[in-house]
């Protein structure tokens, strides 16, 4: 993307995720885990649960242990 100024000059600009790293608890194993994840991924697991979003990541090969 661009950034334009007030006078309409165009300088190059780069989009990054907003990353952030947070622990989550699993219940179900009793332990906590880190993820570094995105805030849309966090409203996804507020969303569907934390469970199923990980086997849903790992399906998809975004992780690799679990």
């Amino acid at each position: 993307g661009n950034n334009v100024s007030h006078s309409k000059r165009r300088t190059r600009r780069k989009f990054y995720p907003n990353l952030l790293t947070k622990k989550f608890y699993l219940p179900e194993e009793d332990r906590w885990i880190t993820l570094k994840i995105s805030a849309s991924g966090i409203r996804l697991i507020n969303k569907k649960g934390l469970k199923t979003v990980l086997k849903e990541a790992k399906e998809k090969g975004f992780i690799k242990n679990y």
